[in-house]
């Protein structure tokens, strides 16, 4: 691997060899994370039959959105 390629410009997979040879130490401007935190959402998740999930997976397709994503819209703008 060429030590001169940036790290931005990395896939994961050149990142991963990258870092098995190399070091947080032998860089100045790199610190390593120590703690992360994380605020997850809690979901629930309702059960469709499949029809009915098939005409709003195709209206997602159409509207270049995800199914999940139409789902929830159109539940806020029923719901609040």
């Amino acid at each position: 691997m060429r030590r001169s390629k940036k790290l931005k410009e990395m896939t994961i997979y050149e990142a991963s060899e990258f870092w098995d040879e190399h070091d947080f130490t032998e860089f100045e401007d790199v610190e390593e994370i120590k703690d992360t935190r994380f605020e997850l959402q809690k979901k629930k998740y309702v059960g469709l039959d499949m029809e009915l999930y098939q005409k709003v997976e195709h209206e997602a397709k159409r509207l270049h959105r995800s199914s999940e994503n139409l789902i929830k819209k159109w539940l806020r703008e029923k719901v609040g």
